[in-house]
């Protein structure tokens, strides 16, 4: 799912972002290929707690540059990544008290794809263009 058209020009954040849809891709595969859903669902509990840790670790890296280069759209930035944060969480606690059934785990996925690809492709492009009419190298 990752495509060279969704790096910003910042290595560590592209770095991160190369990561997450790997994740995610390799999550959604998961999701729906054939099979015993018990047999999958240890994937589908892994990526749940890697989504859950990673994205804190990555919304950090990515505002703590924000802050670095004095990027003037960091607050509404930080803003979408707790908006997101608190969708994941819903999740994660939806599929704890709902079980994790298939239905709900491949609404997640489509959701979870979604997201990665309209906040990398639209909202984060805008560090990589403000950091290049800074005069910076993104």
């Amino acid at each position: 799912m990752w495509k060279e058209k969704y790096k910003i020009g910042v290595s560590l954040i592209d770095q991160q972002h190369e990561e997450l849809f790997q994740r995610v891709s390799e999550f959604i595969k998961v999701v729906q290929s054939k099979g015993d859903w018990e047999l999958r669902l240890a994937k589908v509990k892994e990526t749940m707690s890697f989504m859950q840790e990673y994205v804190v670790f990555h919304f950090d890296a990515e505002e703590e540059y924000q802050k670095e280069i004095n990027y003037p759209e960091a607050e509404g930035h930080k803003i979408a990544h707790k908006q997101f944060k608190e969708a994941v969480g819903k999740y994660a606690a939806r599929l704890e008290t709902e079980g994790f059934n298939e239905e709900l785990v491949q609404e997640f996925s489509g959701k979870l794809m979604t997201w990665l690809i309209m906040h990398v492709a639209g909202t984060d492009t805008k560090i990589g263009d403000y950091v290049q009419r800074q005069g910076g190298d993104a």
